[in-house]
C-alpha cells in the first residue's frame, strides 16, 4: 500500500527508476526528457520497478500508460502543472489515484461503441471490473475499474458511458452525425497483441514497446470536425456530451490521493487558484473529493462553410481523500454516484465563444 502524506506522495523509494522496466516502456513511447518527469512527478511503489527483462508484465504496461496519460492532463491543465511543480519544489511527489474518461454508448463509425472501446484495453492490463455507478441525473453510467495485481498502487480508472437514447431525438441524430467519422487507434496486431497480454499476462519487451504508443493513443478524441451548431445542440440537453465531442476519450481529469483534501483546497485558494468551492463526501463518509474548476481550451468547429475556433470546457485535476475500511489497514477504494455527479459538473459548458470569465461566473458549483 503507498503511504500517504499531507496533499502528496512520500519522496522516491529508493529504487534506481532508471534501470526499471516502466521507465524503459516510456522513455521508448514519449523520450527520456518526458519519462524522467513522469518519475518526478509520481510516486512508484518499489514492485513496479522490476528491472529491464525479456519480457514486460501486465502491471508493468498498465503503470506505464497509467503514467503517460497523467503527463497528457499536467500539458492540458495550468493549474494541474502548477500543483505538481509545486510539489516537485517541496520534494514530493503525488499519488495517482484514479483516471476518468467519458464514453458514449452509441455507434462511433470505425470506433467500438460506449467502454468497449476503453474495456478492450483495460482487461488484459489486468483491471476488473469493481463496481458500477448509476449517475442517473447525467443519465450516464459509471464504472469503477481496479487492477488485480496492485489495487491501492496502480491507478483505477472511472469510465462512464452517456446513453443517448435517453435524450431527444433531435440529440440521438446529432450524436450520429458527430461521431460518425471516428476512427480506430488500434490495428489488428495491436488486438492481437492484447490477446497474447490477456493469455499470459505479459508481453516480450519488444512487443509491449510497439503496444504502448497504440493505447495512449486510445486516449483522445478520434472524430473529426463538425459543426459549431451540432455543439450547442449537445450541449442544450447534456454538458457532458458535448465535453466528449470536443475532447472525446482523453483524461476528463486526473486525482491526486491526498491525506487531508480540505487542508490541500484551502492551500491552493490561498494561492488564488480556481478550487471547486465545496468538498464531495460519499455516504459512508470515508471518501471525499474536489478539484480545480476545468481548464477553458479552444476547439475548431465548422460553421457555415467556414472554420472557427471557440473556447470551451477542458479537463481537470481532482484531489481524493481515502480514509480505511473498517476494521482494516486497506483504503476504501470505492467511488460514490452523488461525488462523481458533483465532480461531472466542473466541466458543465457553457455556449462556446464565452470569455474565461463569463465562464467561471457562470459556473455552478456542485453539490
Amino acid at each position: 500500500m503507498s503511504e500517504i502524506s499531507t496533499g502528496a506522495a512520500v519522496p522516491a523509494t529508493g529504487t534506481a527508476f532508471e534501470t526499471s522496466g516502466v521507465y524503459r516502456l516510456l522513455t521508448v513511447a514519449l523520450g527520456e526528457v518526458p519519462a524522467r518527469q513522469a518519475f518526478a512527478q509520481l510516486d512508484v511503489v518499489p514492485a513496479l520497478l522490476r528491472p529491464v527483462s525479456e519480457t514486460v508484465s501486465r502491471a508493468e504496461l498498465a503503470q506505464a500508460l497509467n503514467m503517460a496519460l497523467f503527463l497528457d492532463v499536467t500539458r492540458r491543465v495550468p493549474m494541474a502543472s502548477a500543483y505538481v511543480a509545486d510539489l516537485q519544489r517541496a520534494g514530493q511527489r503525488l499519488v495517482f489515484d484514479h483516471g476518468a474518461l467519458r464514453t458514449v454508448a452509441w455507434p462511433s463509425g470505425a470506433l467500438p461503441p460506449g467502454e468497449a472501446s476503453i474495456t478492450r484495453v483495460l482487461r488484459p492490463l489486468g483491471f476488473e471490473l469493481a463496481a458500477t455507478y448509476p449517475l442517473t441525473k447525467l443519465k450516464m453510467t459509471g464504472r469503477a475499474w481496479r487492477h488485480a495485481d496492485l489495487p491501492e498502487d496502480i491507478a483505477q480508472y472511472f469510465v462512464s458511458e452517456l446513453h443517448p437514447e435517453r435524450f431527444s431525438d433531435a440529440f440521438q441524430a446529432t450524436v450520429t452525425r458527430v461521431l460518425a467519422t471516428s476512427q480506430d487507434p488500434l490495428s489488428p496486431s495491436d488486438l492481437a497483441l492484447l490477446e497474447q497480454l490477456a493469455r499470459d499476462r505479459q508481453l516480450p519487451r519488444a512487443s509491449a514497446e510497439v503496444l504502448l504508443p497504440h493505447l495512449i493513443a486510445c486516449f483522445a478524441r478520434h472524430h473529426g470536425l463538425f459543426e459549431a451548431d451540432d455543439y450547442q445542440a449537445l450541449l442544450s440537453e447534456s454538458a457532458e456530451m458535448a465535453w466528449i465531442s470536443t475532447e472525446g476519450n482523453a483524461f476528463n481529469h486526473a486525482t491526486d490521493r491526498v491525506a487531508d483534501v480540505a487542508a490541500v483546497a484551502q492551500a491552493q485558494r490561498d494561492l488564488g487558484r480556481p478550487v471547486k468551492d465545496s468538498i464531495e463526501t460519499s455516504a459512508t463518509g470515508r471518501v471525499r473529493q474536489t478539484a480545480f474548476r476545468a481548464a477553458r481550451v479552444m476547439r475548431e468547429f465548422h460553421d457555415r462553410g467556414q472554420r472557427v475556433m471557440l473556447e470551451v470546457p477542458g479537463s481537470f485535476h481532482e484531489f481524493i481523500q481515502r480514509e480505511p475500511l473498517p476494521g482494516s489497514t486497506a483504503l476504501d477504494l470505492a467511488f460514490d454516484a452523488g461525488n462523481a455527479t458533483g465532480i461531472f459538473k466542473m466541466t458543465a459548458g457553457q455556449a462556446a465563444g464565452q470569455t474565461a470569465g463569463q465562464a467561471a461566473a457562470d459556473e455552478a458549483p456542485a453539490c
